[in-house]
């Protein structure tokens, strides 16, 4: 199934909220309608750091979503790209969609001069560690929360 990765557009938002609302059921969190449409105006808000990206099939409709923004890399004096969220729908798995989203977004890192590409995934996401172990190199660090 051939797979078109472009930005998110105004006109995707059914299908994208759709997809957005499958992400974070899949990692079991609550997520409300006010704080997607927070998280749909963002990705409009020229201001604010989060963009986003969608995977689109051969029939136009929606089957991933990716959400990335630029962070400071004091220590290397660099710029790094954040891979915040990834998700196919599970329909679309094994399409191809979840690297070529990644893919997008790397190639987009190099054009803006981004030194890495870092992201986040649960332990026992393995279908998904399947493929970031293929094109990514697992860090050592370990990541720490403080709940506010």
């Amino acid at each position: 199934m051939p797979i078109k990765i472009r930005a998110v557009a105004e006109g995707d938002r059914a299908e994208w909220e759709k997809l957005y609302q499958g992400y974070a059921e899949f990692y079991k969190t609550e997520q409300s309608a006010d704080m997607r449409a927070r998280v749909w105006e963002w990705l409009f808000d020229p201001g604010h750091e989060v963009e986003g990206l969608v995977a689109e099939d051969a029939d136009g409709r929606l089957v991933g979503l990716a959400h990335y923004r630029a962070f400071a890399r004091p220590l290397a004096a660099a710029t790094g790209g954040f891979l915040d969220d990834l998700f196919v729908d599970p329909a679309a798995r094994g399409s191809g969609a979840a690297a070529a989203l990644i893919e997008a977004i790397k190639a987009e890192a190099g054009k803006r001069g981004w030194t890495v590409i870092r992201w986040i995934t649960a332990e026992d996401n393995y279908r998904a560690r399947g493929l970031y172990d293929r094109i990514a190199e697992k860090t050592r660090w370990v990541t720490y929360d403080i709940k506010l």
